[in-house]
């Protein structure tokens, strides 16, 4: 089967015909592109003109010289570049051996020399895989030594950009189907998305009428909120889930405004992508604000409940009429429980959580979550907010995917704000005395306090 040619290739075989035609005289040529041929059980390669000079040539034998479908090509024709056994068969115009060629088709001596350096077939092979052929002739004078290094310049020309149009070719079928699988994908994903949304709503349900039947001072109660408001969170999700499967190209493309190089447009649309694919929030666009007392209390109550079924001490020190701090509430508590997850999974029976919000440096407030776990080593602490990063945890059996932090990370420099991580070596712990640990601080700015403003909507 041909692959089918471009019409770039096609305006470039134009451009070269030309200039064997105006440059070097040839008063005939052709380009020829190799075809798959299934004939019986063995496929075989046949050729197909794709661009020829005169147009008529690829379809009339209007010259003796023309090396023309049907036509005969023996030692008339001056053939460089392919091994000496192969040659092309009168009948099919398939490469063959030349013992498959009749003694009829050669001619005498005399005439046999004019013809052999007046008409060149020059095959465009690349790595052994032969593409097409270049065929060109004229009848008034043999061609020099010059001009033949000139038509197998062109030639070479020829054979990369048939292997480039091949390459484009096989990349856009790659391209669509990966196109379909990823439709098919995102389908099952709907579907699942369906599915989940149904259980976590029956979830939801059950903990609301937990609530009702409990009253505050029952031991469960908190749980059960917990229950509702961690159904609330995965709720708001499952949202961001579906923006994110329904983005297309169109979404992601810069303001059609502004003409971009290529190389800008992709400089463009990475950091649009990147945080979309991480957690859309319209808030975060804005001048949002919020208490970080707000969104730490239902925290700290989930936290709360997992450190007493894993025998850990959280301790928590939130000082009162904290100045807000710019940033959108959803996403500064995604950064967060992010923390609290990983210092509680890395913290051991017994081991001591610590989580201390009003530190000031500058107009920046920090939020700092430390443990007593382990600590992380010195190599791992450059790589620790790569995505899929673990370092030497991945040799534990702690589950993890190694992208909580860099989740985290990502969201804080969203917020225009910083996260730093400080975790002492295992000798400076043991000559202080103190615990490994680690210690993970957020910093973002503050919004200045004004009296005659309200506490901030989010």
């Amino acid at each position: 089967m041909l692959t089918s040619a471009s019409s770039e290739f096609i305006t470039l075989c134009h451009s070269q015909v030309a200039l064997l035609t105006q440059g070097l005289g040839a008063n005939l040529s052709i380009v020829y592109l190799t075809e798959e041929l299934v004939e019986g059980e063995m496929p075989k390669t046949g050729l197909i003109p794709v661009v020829a000079y005169p147009e008529a040539a690829m379809w009339e034998r209007s010259n003796a010289l023309a090396f023309l479908p049907g036509e005969v090509m023996s030692d008339d024709t001056l053939l460089l570049g392919t091994p000496p056994e192969m040659t092309i068969d009168a009948d099919s115009d398939h490469l063959q051996k030349p013992e498959a060629r009749t003694a009829k088709n050669k001619p005498q001596e005399a005439d046999r020399a004019l013809i052999l350096n007046r008409q060149i077939v020059l095959p465009l092979i690349h790595e052994g895989l032969m593409l097409g052929l270049l065929v060109t002739g004229r009848e008034d004078r043999a061609w020099n030594e010059r001009e033949r290094t000139e038509i197998e310049r062109i030639a070479q020309t020829l054979t990369l950009a048939r292997l480039l149009d091949q390459r484009r070719e096989w990349a856009l079928a790659e391209l669509s189907q990966q196109q379909r699988l990823q439709a098919e994908q995102r389908d099952l994903l709907h579907n699942l998305l369906h599915q989940f949304r149904n259980s976590l709503m029956a979830l939801r349900t059950f903990g609301k009428l937990l609530l009702k039947r409990l009253i505050p001072e029952d031991a469960n109660h908190g749980v059960a909120a917990n229950l509702v408001r961690e159904s609330d969170r995965l709720q708001d999700l499952l949202q961001q889930f579906d923006q994110v499967i329904d983005l297309t190209l169109d979404d992601l493309k810069p303001h059609k405004s502004l003409p971009l190089a290529p190389l800008q447009m992709e400089a463009t649309l990475q950091p649009v992508i990147k945080p979309m694919l991480l957690l859309p929030d319209a808030e975060s666009k804005g001048d949002a604000s919020c208490l970080v007392a707000d969104v730490l209390e239902p925290l700290l109550a989930s936290a709360q409940v997992i450190a007493q079924e894993r025998h850990l001490n959280i301790q928590s020190k939130i000082p009162p009429n904290l100045p807000p701090v710019r940033a959108s509430a959803r996403t500064l508590r995604e950064v967060l429980s992010n923390l609290i997850d990983n210092a509680l999974k890395y913290t051991p029976a017994g081991g001591r959580i610590s989580i201390q919000a009003g530190q000031e440096r500058g107009n920046l407030q920090g939020i700092a979550i430390s443990d007593t776990g382990p600590g992380i080593p010195p190599q791992d602490l450059e790589h620790i907010f790569e995505r899929h990063y673990r370092g030497i945890q991945a040799e534990t059996e702690i589950p993890g995917t190694g992208l909580g932090l860099a989740i985290a990370k990502e969201l804080v420099e969203q917020m225009q704000g910083e996260i730093e991580v400080r975790s002492p070596s295992l000798s400076h712990a043991e000559s202080s005395g103190a615990g490994h640990g680690t210690t993970f601080t957020v910093w973002l700015p503050s919004v200045p306090q004004n009296p005659s403003r309200d506490h901030p909507h989010n």
